[in-house]
């Protein structure tokens, strides 16, 4: 497939150099080409057609097996996934992506440094037994446990104590004022857990063998490590129960494999993070049918050197200006993305619309140009030393995007070298240790904020955190400005202050903004196709066509 963008771009050239083409006629040539390579204009869902019944039994695939159930340890897609429809936060995520009451039906914000969570009453844990304040302070208390191994500790980093204050109301106070906390809460960084539960289960909380006590409309049937995962209705869920009466869960993690299950009827659906190989063969299925949603992830390429030619923002700009980011959304992400100049894009713009979509417009276009990214690589001393992009097996965007990277730096005169790591290891990439990222540059990644904020995103160059790769400084004092700041307008100063710098010095580099990729098969619709179905009942709805 990368192969195609080669004639569209030798076209152009070849338009420029026809000997007795008049000049104005070459020019009109050449933008009617570039308008042929743009991609097509996305119509994302956040919604799919209500089921008229509900069924026995749903097939959904998961791209792999879960790691964990354990909320303050799952992070990734399928975790979330099977997750978000058996434990439930104090807030919910909307299918727009917006916040409402989940297990706590109300919030209170009394001081800036004071949150007050009061209840539902009358809410049960899949034995029966009422969820109480301890319950909630005792799930909530888990992030602030190192030994937890929580990947949600960030958004707890001004917490000062956590504490049932009623039989219903649990009180969050806070070192200085977060304007993130309470956001968090719509994520597993609020999920609720039995407290008997989680202390008789100790560290085997969320695995196979011990599973979890939660409250949502599903509830885990059976795990079987390596083959299934199978969740039943909540009979006695508190709010809507779930139309359909049984969700099965199959780990297909080839492609190719879950593909052909999908247009065979064998599973009845999936989502996929990034599209597929063969999303042709999912879009003109006879048996189903795609559907594009809303969402909050993107492509990017994340810098992680902290020394050699990738170090210096002048060579991570050239390469950025080489890239053809509308031939990356067209043909490798086969217009299911949208080019992007910067790390967030409108879809987190929740606050302070007209400030973050004046400070985007007004940022570099998201447009190549070559002349200027030879001349960067000019005054860096047009460096010879290799740049190291580590590739995720088995994965054809992975190794697509990257040989056309590696094609655009070697055309300035850059040396790419691509460095394929097995799927299992990935995601080690990401992590605290940075023996991982030895001998590496930069990665790829399908990367996202957990909220619709900006500054969710942006806070990763904070200094010192653990997904600043590569050290990038400057912005670090008015990240904690920013989330400090409950004014919106004040807050949408502070951040697109940070997004230009770090746009400007191209900490990471974006590539596209990427849609949720949703199959459901024609017997089956309501699932959720936003970006929300990682942290709310997604499956609440789903049913016959």
């Amino acid at each position: 497939m990368i192969r195609r963008t080669l004639p569209l771009a030798g076209l152009a050239l070849a338009l420029t150099a026809c000997a007795g083409v008049p000049q104005q006629q070459q020019a009109q040539q050449q933008q009617a080409q570039q308008q042929a390579q743009q991609p097509a204009a996305l119509d994302l869902k956040y919604t799919t057609p209500a089921a008229s019944k509900g069924l026995d039994e749903i097939k959904w695939n998961l791209p792999y097996e879960p790691a964990t159930l354990d909320a303050v340890r799952a992070s990734n897609y399928a975790e979330n996934t099977a997750l978000a429809n058996q434990c439930e936060s104090l807030l919910r995520m909307t299918p727009e992506m917006k916040s409402e009451p989940g297990l706590a039906e109300k919030a209170d914000n009394p001081d800036p440094t004071t949150w007050v969570y009061t209840l539902r009453a009358g809410v049960k844990f899949w034995n029966g037994k009422e969820v109480t304040a301890e319950d909630v302070a005792a799930s909530l208390n888990r992030n602030l446990v190192p030994e937890n191994g929580t990947l949600w500790g960030a958004y707890y980093t001004h917490v000062d104590s956590i504490k049932a204050t009623g039989p219903l109301q649990v009180t969050v106070k806070l070192k200085q004022p977060d304007v993130l906390f309470n956001q968090a809460m719509a994520t597993p960084a609020g999920v609720v857990m039995e407290k008997a539960f989680l202390d008789a289960a100790g560290k085997d909380v969320g695995t196979a063998a011990k599973g979890v006590m939660c409250t949502g409309p599903f509830k885990l049937e059976s795990w079987k490590s390596g083959e299934s995962m199978t969740l039943v209705r909540n009979e006695d869920y508190w709010g809507a129960k779930a139309k359909s009466a049984k969700l099965r869960f199959s780990f297909i993690a080839d492609e190719t494999t879950a593909v052909n299950a999908l247009r065979a009827g064998e599973v009845d659906g999936q989502y996929f993070y990034l599209p597929p190989a063969a999303v042709g063969q999912l879009i003109d299925s006879p048996t189903g049918s795609v559907t594009l949603g809303q969402s909050l992830v993107f492509w990017a390429l994340l810098g992680a050197a902290k020394e050699g030619p990738y170090a210096d923002p002048r060579v991570r700009e050239a390469l950025s200006l080489a890239l053809d980011r509308a031939a990356i959304a067209k043909v490798v992400l086969q217009n299911t993305s949208q080019p992007q100049r910067a790390m967030v894009g409108p879809a987190y713009w929740t606050y302070a619309e007209d400030a973050f979509k004046q400070a985007y417009e007004a940022l570099p276009a998201e447009k190549q140009d070559l002349a200027r990214a030879k001349q960067l690589l000019t005054e860096a001393g047009s460096p010879t030393e290799p740049i190291t992009i580590a590739v995720q097996g088995s994965s054809s965007v992975h190794e697509q995007t990257a040989n056309l990277i590696k094609a655009s730096g070697e055309a300035l005169g850059l040396k790419i070298e691509l460095k394929v790591v097995p799927v299992d290891q990935y995601g080690n990439l990401y992590g605290a240790d940075p023996k991982a990222r030895e001998g590496i540059d930069a990665f790829f990644s399908t990367w996202y904020g957990n909220l619709p904020d900006p500054l969710d995103v942006y806070s990763v160059f904070t200094d010192g955190a653990r997904t600043n790769f590569n050290g990038f400084q400057g912005v670090s004092a008015d990240l904690a400005k920013a989330r400090a700041e409950y004014d919106d307008q004040a807050r949408a100063g502070l951040i697109t202050g940070i997004q230009e710098k770090v746009t400007q010095g191209v900490a990471w580099t974006p590539m596209t903004n990427l849609s949720v990729v949703l199959y459901m098969n024609d017997r089956i619709t309501g699932a959720v196709p936003s970006f929300a179905f990682l942290y709310a009942p997604w499956a609440v709805e789903l049913g016959a066509k």
